[in-house]
């Protein structure tokens, strides 16, 4: 432990990095309240939770569709100006989600609002990731940046989670969503004003693919397998609040998804400091055929005190699969595509999150919980095959050539 500690002290003294760290975490609170906050916030006030689940589903879609998009401008006109168009319509729409349901407006009101808050939602994430890929040239140095980059997110969506939930147990459902909107508007500007933009690096013009990043048949499995994992993530983002319905305990959800988070926090935090003489690819498979069995298990012990210690395992494997993803989209994607082939990651595992959560609720619904919990594990078990099987283990180096 010391010395996986004193590693990321060194790591973090480099310049600029404690910096970027920090501000990445301050500009992502909104990943780990916005999509708990509305589906809390609809389930009340449109009934059910499948018309929640759907319309946060619907908003996660036309994010993922939007994403790439905006990676390919990034790549080609830089950050700011999406930046600044994306801080100012994203909340103005959430706002137009919260107006619609609370003056009990027809359903595609509500999923309309969410569209335009998906398609403009700022890419921070994203940006983030390939701000990490420009700081940092050698492979080591980018999984340790990813890793930590990782634990942030889970922090996120452990704090995220839990302050959704304390406003929703003392004030209710549409302050907590109220609340998640203002913090959407805030971290535009606070990653806007850090100074951070500036490790940004442009590649300078090229022909370029249509279909960009796609071309490699590499990251399309790994888009792929992202895909069936989020979605598995997704089941669980409605899952949890769904479990805590029906034992009456609504603010245990949140409870839950930050022991998730904290969970991911400490699985990435030793990932990323340890050393494995297994290829990348295979750590990547390995982490999902690890997690489906707490996924199962969810199945079988439908209980607070069980769901607690699962939640916990089930993340610890979560952070250190994101990281293994993103250090081979990092490996396979030309430069030229820097940070659309980020975008392409966060298409695949947002569409997966919104459909996980469409399909989740839906499931809780028709089939119940225990046949929820068990597709998500099949799901995850069966992306970690895939992987083990289709995607051949390569060397591990600065950059490997992919297709144009």
């Amino acid at each position: 432990m010391k010395r996986i500690a004193g590693k990321y002290l060194e790591f973090l003294r480099q310049p600029d990095v404690a910096r970027l760290l920090a501000v990445a975490f301050f500009s992502r609170m909104p990943i780990g309240m916005v999509g708990f906050a509305m589906v809390m916030f609809l389930r009340e006030h449109l009934g059910t939770f499948t018309l929640a689940g759907a319309a946060v589903g619907i908003n996660f879609v036309a994010m993922a569709c939007a994403a790439p998009i905006q990676g390919r401008l990034i790549d080609r006109h830089g950050p700011d100006l999406l930046l600044r168009v994306t801080g100012v319509v994203s909340p103005l729409a959430l706002l137009g989600v919260l107006a619609a349901a609370l003056l009990h407006a027809p359903f595609w009101v509500v999923a309309s609002f969410t569209v335009i808050a998906g398609i403009f939602a700022a890419p921070i994430t994203t940006l983030t990731r390939t701000l990490w890929r420009h700081r940092f040239e050698r492979e080591e140095d980018r999984r340790t940046a990813f890793a930590l980059d990782a634990v942030t997110i889970e922090f996120n969506f452990a704090l995220g989670p839990a302050i959704v939930a304390g406003i929703l147990a003392i004030f209710g459902a549409t302050a907590a969503f109220a609340f998640a909107i203002a913090v959407v508007a805030a971290a535009v500007i606070v990653f806007m004003s850090s100074g951070i933009l500036r490790l940004f690096k442009r590649v300078a013009a090229t022909e370029r693919h249509l279909l960009g990043p796609l071309t490699d048949a590499r990251l399309c499995l790994v888009f792929v397998a992202m895909f069936g994992i989020t979605t598995s993530f997704g089941v669980l983002e409605v899952g949890y609040p769904a479990f805590a319905t029906t034992i009456a305990m609504p603010a245990l959800a949140g409870v839950l998804l930050a022991v998730n988070s904290l969970g991911s926090a400490t699985g990435g935090a030793l990932y990323g400091g340890m050393h494995f003489k297994w290829p990348l690819e295979r750590q990547f498979a390995a982490c999902m055929l690890l997690m489906s069995v707490p996924f199962y298990l969810h199945a079988e012990f439908l209980q607070p005190l069980a769901f607690g210690v699962l939640a916990f395992f089930a993340g610890a494997l979560i952070a250190p699969t994101l990281t293994a993803h993103a250090v081979l989209v990092s490996r396979y994607a030309p430069p030229k595509y820097a940070t659309e082939a980020f975008t392409w990651s966060s298409t695949f595992i947002v569409s997966g999150l919104g459909f996980g959560m469409a399909m989740g609720g839906a499931i809780a619904e028709t089939a119940g919980l225990a046949t929820m919990f068990a597709s998500a594990a099949g799901l995850v078990m069966a992306m970690g095959l895939l992987t083990w099987v289709a995607l051949a283990p390569t060397p591990a180096g600065r950059e490997l050539p992919a297709n144009d």
